[in-house]
């Protein structure tokens, strides 16, 4: 028991002292997920919005298909990843796999699915509360599709949460496709893994701790959201 709470101590002083190592994890940590978010919102915001307006033969079965691949397995996405960024692969000549750009990819994949899934319901809500008015007004689909967003821009904002959440915590598919090697590709839920099997602990909880501290205020920021959609909505 003493030994567990040395070792919370130590992973305290390590946050509170800004041990560099520490800090370098963290830092990965964040700009490989906020980066994977990005693309995914790039990507699955305009898709979400082009399947909630749409209209099309065998739109169920791409639904049915999206849906699925929110549940995707990580592991799996990191093989397939792994075998297309090999140098056996068709992307191998770019050098990409054990790199910061491999894990981007992996993780954008991961989270795609999950922001064009919920990103479409939430459109496709709209669109059937507005679609007599835009009708009504000749609105051209273009414009609809822009008023759709900015109006569940509260909602979408949500959806990138979750998907970095989702990104932060991920820990198979990174490690296959990055390596978990020190100073390049090491982020924080691989190094949680690698420090505890070291029995560094310390460094696994301080980790942890700063993980932890991440996931709450996310969950923070969705509530808050939530709550000002709800003051947008009630005006």
């Amino acid at each position: 028991m003493q030994d567990f709470l040395d070792a919370f101590l130590l992973a305290f002083e390590l946050i509170f002292s800004g041990d560099k190592d520490l800090i370098e994890i963290i830092v990965l940590s964040l700009r490989v997920s906020l980066t994977a978010v990005a693309f995914a919102i790039i990507i699955g915001v305009p898709l979400g919005a082009v399947l909630a307006t749409l209209r099309f033969y065998g739109r169920s079965l791409v639904l049915v298909l999206l849906n699925a691949l929110m549940g995707l397995p990580p592991v799996v996405v990191g093989l397939i990843v792994y075998l297309q960024l090999s140098r056996a692969g068709p992307m191998g000549s770019f050098g990409l796999l054990y790199t910061p750009t491999a894990m981007i990819i992996a993780q954008v994949i991961l989270i795609l699915p999950i922001v064009a899934a919920l990103s479409r319901q939430i459109i496709e809500d709209l669109n059937t509360e507005y679609s007599e008015q835009f009708h009504s007004l000749s609105i051209p689909r273009p414009k609809a599709v822009r008023t759709l967003i900015w109006d569940g821009r509260f909602s979408l904002i949500t959806v990138a949460l979750a998907g970095f959440g989702r990104a932060i915590a991920e820990v198979g598919a990174v490690m296959i496709v990055g390596g978990n090697i020190d100073h390049l590709t090491r982020v924080m839920t691989t190094a949680i893994a690698l420090e505890t099997s070291k029995g560094d602990l310390p460094l696994a909880l301080a980790l942890g701790l700063v993980l932890l501290a991440i996931a709450l205020a996310v969950n923070a920021s969705v509530m808050s959201l939530r709550l000002t959609a709800g003051r947008y909505t009630n005006v």
